[in-house]
């Protein structure tokens, strides 16, 4: 039995024979499938990945992988952006293939998997929520020939209907799962904000804990997590720490969904690495109002360059709405915090276009991120997507035709009636960065923290080189 995995790219408007027009879509390793794909190589499993994306493929290169690897069973990581050019390639592989098993599963797989399976005669099977025990299960029972209804956690296909067997238990215990093997991809990856590389060295991810306590509108993590914060030991993390440095990497970001829930053990694990003198960088995203000054001072220390908040809006209103459970105040104090603690850069995303949110809002978050000390502020128009209560929320009102925006999504000033139009917001959002990038005091801010820097040096000059050979390499790429 073989399992070849897809992790498939985002966009799917350019055809079928057309290459991605850039060095590199995919800015971090797939960890969720090498969870998956290590968990089935254990248990004597062949297994094989390619990350479409970051690899360059076009679907038609795709479909030739395919045809190269002869896997058993064809498995399909989906987000809401990417599902479609995942149905595209499993179109084409199951032409030429009728008997190879086509799995989805993943984020989009999980909210719209009755869908999928009625739009797509060619997927075999949805894989609902967390993957690692279902994943093997299914491949025994694939292999052996029985029958699938005992699997839990799936949709799929029994005598002409759609069934779905009951939502399988989250995983309790993170420590029991194999660390995954990153060595499964031979692919140099590296986080990217803005365009540019921010871990030049070996990067890699690492995720210590799993779900959010918090039920912010716009997320579907609370859905998927059943609303259950889990977390691994500081020992285990370490124990992969120590694994990775062997192996090379330098550089590392947490993708938790909340990593600083417990304060308490992000300071366990930087004392940790403190006391061994590990020679590593990392970046972690967390919530403003619980990064504590002691918190972030030792976790510089431990080697923490950048920190990412989510501070979405100034204006309480907005912020009540999304139900993000902060104030624009603890905003300010946190990133003025990371800036006395010695955080290399400080980023901050931000969230505009929610119902009822007017111009003069919009404005005066636009009007915060400029007076807030940050050095990368990130801007997203609010857009809904399955799983979301704010999907759940628009599509009960009639506002939202999920028939029409289940595999795409949708951005809410587009089919809002009360927001402002999604033109204006865009442009306003434009203009914004224009003036924020060319402020004088933005300018002479970053150059000395550059001059103080010997990672913004590193970063910067890894940047420097890669302009030089993108520009050599033109006429290759285009």
């Amino acid at each position: 039995m073989k399992f070849s995995f897809i992790i498939p790219s985002a966009d799917s408007k350019l055809g079928p024979t057309e290459k991605w027009k850039t060095v590199s879509f995919s800015a971090t390793p797939p960890l969720g499938v090498l969870y998956l794909a290590t968990i089935l190589r254990h248990e004597g499993i062949e297994v094989s990945m390619l990350d479409q994306g970051n690899q360059g493929y076009s679907m038609e290169q795709a479909v030739k992988w395919v045809k190269k690897e002869k896997p058993d069973i064809l498995g399909f990581s989906t987000q809401t952006g990417s599902g479609q050019t995942a149905a595209m390639i499993a179109k084409e592989v199951k032409t030429e293939n009728p008997n190879i098993t086509i799995v989805l599963g993943g984020y989009h797989a999980t909210f719209n998997a009755e869908r999928l399976l009625k739009k797509y005669p060619c997927v075999d099977i949805a894989v609902r929520g967390e993957g690692e025990s279902t994943i093997l299960e299914l491949v025994e029972h694939l292999e052996r020939k029985h029958e699938l209804k005992s699997v839990l956690g799936i949709t799929f296909r029994e005598k002409g209907r759609i069934a779905s067997t009951p939502d399988r238990p989250l995983i309790e215990k993170l420590d029991s799962l194999p660390f995954p093997d990153r060595e499964l991809l031979d692919i140099e990856y590296h986080s990217t904000i803005a365009g540019a590389h921010i871990a030049p060295k070996k990067f890699t991810t690492i995720i210590s804990s799993r779900g959010c306590p918090h039920r912010c509108r716009f997320c579907a993590c609370q859905t998927i997590a059943r609303g259950i914060w889990r977390y691994r030991s500081v020992e285990n993390m370490f124990e992969e720490l120590c694994l990775l440095v062997s192996e090379g990497y330098k550089q590392f970001m947490f993708v938790d969904d909340s990593f600083t829930v417990n304060p308490k053990r992000v300071n366990e694990f930087c004392q940790r690495v403190e006391k061994e003198r590990m020679d590593i960088e990392w970046f972690f995203e967390g919530r403003v109002d619980n990064c504590s000054y002691n918190m972030l001072r030792r976790a510089v220390r431990a080697g923490c360059r950048i920190v990412f908040f989510g501070i979405e809006s100034a204006n309480q209103k907005v912020l009540n709405y999304y139900e993000k459970g902060i104030t624009p105040e603890q905003s300010n104090r946190a990133v003025k915090t990371a800036r006395k603690a010695g955080v290399d850069v400080v980023s901050g995303s931000f969230m505009v276009g929610a119902p009822h949110e007017t111009r003069r809002e919009i404005e005066r978050t636009l009007k915060f991120a400029q007076q807030l000390a940050l050095d990368i502020p990130q801007f997203n128009i609010l857009c809904a997507y399955p799983g979301t209560e704010l999907w759940r929320e628009l599509a009960a009102k009639g506002i939202l035709n999920e028939d029409q925006h289940w595999e795409t999504g949708v951005v809410v000033s587009k089919i809002c009636p009360d927001t402002v139009p999604y033109e204006e917001i865009e442009k306003m959002v434009q203009e914004y960065f224009r003036s924020f990038f060319l402020r004088a005091g933005y300018l002479s801010s970053q150059i000395l923290r550059l001059l103080k820097s010997s990672y913004r040096c590193g970063v910067v000059l890894d940047n420097l080189s890669r302009v030089k050979f993108i520009s050599k390499n033109l006429g290759q790429i285009f």
